[in-house]
């Protein structure tokens, strides 16, 4: 006999339920929550709350209106879905069996808001179970959606089609398994095809909705049907559903990412096809989806070119896409002048810390990339990674931070305008040929939206057709800077953004185009950073950040008054944008340093950003710009920075103490949240540059300050568990070896300890993550450095360091830059401790010279390579079985290096001993020599004499 409720409990929960969605009044609602949280006690709670939810009526024991039992069943179903949640493995397997067994009523409820919570708690059912928990309810659900026996209601057929949507959407690797031989997705996938020629367009779209899911995968049950679902999708194109419509345009671009043999053939066909689904303005959606084809072709090496014949069809639809639509148009219209207001704090975007090498830039792509040179430490690069979720795992906290801001949702006119930046970069003339009537017509229309979208289009064009665009660019570029006066401050703001992708032809003209051109092109971009309204000013900062990208040295010559602007923004900005205008003065600071030490500007700058810094809070997120801002202008300032660097110095320090303190209390007291380890990232990377930037007898004074315990808290920092904060510490501890030596030293023996262990690899190799490596990176920087000092003072450590230095050195699954990294360590470990290395040299010289032999020649390699031939002199057979590999690597030697000033004179010397050394072991050292292949050998005999 089936479960039965009890009628009292049964009553009680029911109105429980009810008055727990009841708003009207809060004491009522709030007793509700309390007692639904105590009957979670009950072991059949579960069974309640399914019952509650698959009766349609209110069963006799409940007295209740269909309103109000309406929003118990909803309440029920949002209980019962956040219980299997959380409490699946506890849940008695009677609840289970009784769940599974009833809620697949919800799905046929004429109400679709019922089928919607039946489908969450199926999908949660299967989430937590797992698909072997209950096979039958894939069978089950597409019963239901098959309809095999024609008495099932459309609603059911919709809602069970719902389900199973979201049963492949949490779980398409796991469908795609194999249990004893058999893989869901075998029996699923062919169903869903059949499920797309279902008279009702919801199942047609839920289904095609779900094959979309799969395709980029690639399972077999997927190529094995592909030429079906090709037919089908064929036919599905002219659907009267836009919504299904949508769907076809979405697998047809699946298809042509992994399949693009399958989509050649039927190219022209598609491209009619896309532009007319483009062409739909009354579905934003579906023209979307559409114009992502062309991105994902023109993206595509192999089938880029067969898009060739069609940009005359092609061009036109993404210009005419790029116009800001009615409601946009109605929307931006309202903007106009708000300077003077103040930001919201949700208008405020999240700041993550980035580091020098790897800090967010400015350009169109959004792209974030991260420079390394051989032999330097790299600086922790902050920010987040949004890996993908597991099977079934949801992401509880998927908010979307530009919801907000329509301007930041990708859409059609950001799509066509990615779409035409990428065909431009592909085909060049042919793009601007079609284009060029387009600007002609609208640059200088007298409604704004299409002036906008021509300006958008020109600036879209700019990298890919840059060398066809230039013969026009004198006119072009004198026409958009009156642009920016123009009374819309939307065409002001695209204005700002298309000059700045114009901004390094202007900078590389000579000196007479270069007053023509960049000149004002400069000066009004820097006007319009003192835009009235905020976005312009936003944009022209952006746009003048990527000037100074392009321009480089050309600015120095315009520092004073970049700089002057620079400080009015500095009086007139609000808080959102304070932070693009910190990316504007850093990279500056980057790209002209020292050009920016001079009295003048030091002393209307540096006033400027201490005004900000005294403003903003020890805890306050904008402090990560600005304290990455100060390392840059530091760096940049040199000396001229020393005024200021005390405090800046002080605050740092404290900010490092707090953010540590606070991490340990959150480690007792769950209560507490951890503290935000970028504060730790952006004050270590900032004390590292003012080090390196004042005179090293006042760095020293800074580090010895007693009241900072400043190498207890850096060694704290290095054993932080975060890589990032690592990272930094590490490249903080190598500039220390550098500048202030003489204040390391008595710490050094701490600091050894933790820095050995921190060169274990096996934890590394498990994770596999980018950062652990760059960490064990810096810290093979840092042994270097410390070596190049302490030299004799190594010895009680050199046995351990060489077992874990040679360990990377022998691993290849390791990036190469760890491998030249550890091998650079080593070579200058060996200046102070030859005799030990000299034991091994047989075992490490044949994997030290091969990470060598791509290390560019700088002073950090010369070092290494002295280090290296001391411990050959000090063990000279040792190099019998690869001694010539190292005389090719000498030959190659930059020759400055060799034949330099004094400070290269031990490497000299070094090798002339080395040569001398082997003159007396090889009986016919010339013939030796003569193994050389012919060009390294001349090389060798002129760089060493012989």
């Amino acid at each position: 006999m089936a479960w039965q409720p009890e009628d009292q409990p049964l009553r009680q929960l029911a109105q429980c339920l009810k008055d727990s969605l009841s708003g009207h009044n809060q004491a009522t609602q709030k007793s509700a929550e309390i007692m639904l949280k105590q009957a979670r006690t009950s072991p059949d709670i579960g069974k309640y709350l399914a019952y509650v939810f698959s009766n349609s009526q209110p069963p006799p024991a409940v007295s209740m209106d269909a309103e109000g039992y309406h929003l118990a069943r909803a309440a029920a179903a949002i209980m019962l879905k956040n219980d299997v949640k959380t409490s699946y493995k506890a849940m008695p397997d009677s609840s289970k069996s009784y769940i599974k067994s009833v809620i697949l009523v919800g799905l046929q409820d004429p109400n679709v808001q019922i089928r919607n919570y039946a489908g969450n708690v199926i999908t949660e059912l299967v989430r937590q179970g797992g698909i072997m928990g209950w096979p039958q309810v894939l069978s089950d659900l597409v019963a239901l959606i098959s309809n095999a026996n024609g008495n099932v209601s459309t609603q059911a057929q919709q809602g069970a089609m719902g389900a199973l949507m979201k049963i492949c959407e949490d779980n398409k690797r796991a469908l795609d398994r194999d249990y004893q031989g058999q893989r869901p997705l075998n029996f699923i996938f062919p169903k869903l095809l059949e499920f797309t020629a279902s008279p009702l367009p919801k199942v047609r779209s839920d289904a095609l909705a779900s094959i979309n899911l799969f395709i980029p995968e690639k399972p077999p049950a997927v190529l094995s049907n592909l030429d079906a679902l090709l037919q089908q999708l064929f036919r599905l194109a002219s659907d009267e559903s836009a919504e299904v419509r949508k769907h076809v345009c979405r697998s047809f671009v699946h298809i042509t990412e992994v399949a693009p043999e399958k989509i050649v053939p039927h190219m022209e066909g598609l491209v009619d096809y896309m532009v007319s689904q483009q062409r739909s303005t009354d579905n934003a959606e579906l023209a979307l989806d559409a114009a992502e084809f062309w991105l994902c072709v023109g993206e595509d090496e192999k089938m880029r070119g067969y898009l060739g014949p069609f940009l005359p069809k092609v061009v036109p639809v993404l210009l005419e896409s790029m116009v800001y639509s009615e409601d946009e148009i109605f929307r931006l219209e309202g903007e106009k002048e708000d300077a003077e207001l103040e930001d919201r704090e949700e208008d405020i975007k999240p700041a993550f810390a980035s580091s020098k090498a790897g800090r967010l830039t400015t350009n169109t792509n959004g792209e974030n990339t991260t420079a390394n040179a051989n032999g330097t430490p790299i600086p922790s690069a902050g920010g987040y990674d949004d890996d993908d979720l597991s099977d079934g795992e949801i992401d509880d906290f998927d908010d979307d931070d530009s919801l907000g801001d329509p301007e930041e949702q990708w859409n059609l006119r950001k799509c066509s305008a990615a779409a035409l930046d990428v065909l431009a970069s592909v085909f060049h003339g042919p793009v601007f040929t079609v284009t060029l009537p387009y600007l002609e017509a609208n640059l200088s229309h007298a409604e704004w939206p299409k002036r906008e979208a021509a300006v958008l289009a020109l600036g879209a064009i700019a990298d890919g057709c840059m060398d066809v665009v230039e013969p026009h660019l004198p006119m072009l570029t004198r026409y958009l800077i009156t642009l920016l006066h123009d009374p819309e401050p939307v065409v002001r703001q695209i204005t700002c953004w298309s000059l700045g992708r114009y901004s390094g032809w202007a900078s590389h003209l000579d000196p007479a185009g270069k007053q023509e051109h960049f000149v004002p092109m400069m000066d009004g971009i820097l006007k319009r950073m003192l835009d009235n309204n905020k976005r312009v000013q936003e944009a022209a900062a952006s746009a003048f950040a990527n000037l100074e990208e392009k321009a480089n040295v050309e600015l120095k010559a315009y520092c004073p008054v970049i700089v002057r602007q620079f400080v009015e923004c500095f009086r007139k900005y609000k808080d959102r944008n304070m932070f693009i205008l910190y990316d504007c003065v850093q990279t500056l600071a980057e790209h002209v340093g020292s050009a920016l030490q001079r009295e003048e500007l030091v002393v209307i700058l540096m006033p400027a950003l201490i005004d900000r810094w005294n403003k903003v809070s020890d805890q306050s997120r904008e402090m990560f710009p600005l304290l990455e801002c100060l390392s840059y202008v530091a760096t940049a300032l040199g000396q001229y920075f020393s005024p200021y660097a005390q405090a800046i110095f002080q605050r740092c320090v404290s900010i490092i103490h707090g953010n540590l303190e606070a991490s340990q209390l959150a480690q007792t007291d769950l209560g507490m949240d951890i503290p935000d380890k970028d504060f730790l990232v952006t004050s270590l990377d900032l004390l590292s540059a003012i080090i390196q930037a004042l005179h090293p007898r006042e760095s020293a004074i800074l580090v010895a300050n007693p009241a900072y315990k400043f190498f207890p808290l850096l060694s704290l920092c290095m054993l932080d568990p975060n890589n990032d904060v690592k990272q930094s510490a590490y490249a903080l501890l190598g500039d220390c070896a550098i500048y202030v030596f003489d204040q390391l030293r008595p710490n050094l023996s701490g600091i050894l300890e933790v820095l050995i262990k921190q060169l274990e690899l096996n934890q590394v190799l498990l994770d596999g993550e980018e950062t652990g490596y760059s960490v064990i990176n810096n810290a093979c920087w840092s042994v270097g450095e410390i070596s190049m000092r302490q030299r004799e003072g190594m010895q009680p450590y050199v046995e351990r360091l060489l077992q874990k230095l040679a360990t990377i050195l022998f691993e290849e699954r390791v990036p190469e830059s760890l491998n030249e990294n550890a091998a650079i360590a080593l070579g200058r470990l060996g200046i102070g401790c030859s005799q030990y290395l000299a034991l091994h040299l047989a075992q490490i010289a044949p994997p030290f010279l091969k990470a060598m032999r791509n290390v560019i020649w700088t002073d950090e390699k010369g070092h290494a390579l002295t280090g290296f031939m001391q411990v050959i002199l000090a063990n000279p057979p040792a190099m019998e079985q690869c001694l010539l590999e190292f005389f090719v690597e000498m030959a190659q030697a930059d020759r400055n290096l060799v034949t330099g000033p004094d400070e290269q004179k031990v490497f000299r010397e070094t090798f002339q001993q080395v040569i001398q050394q082997y003159k007396t072991m090889i009986p016919n050292f010339d013939a030796f020599l003569g193994n050389l292949p012919p060009d390294h050998r001349a090389n060798f005999r002129a760089l060493y004499g012989i």
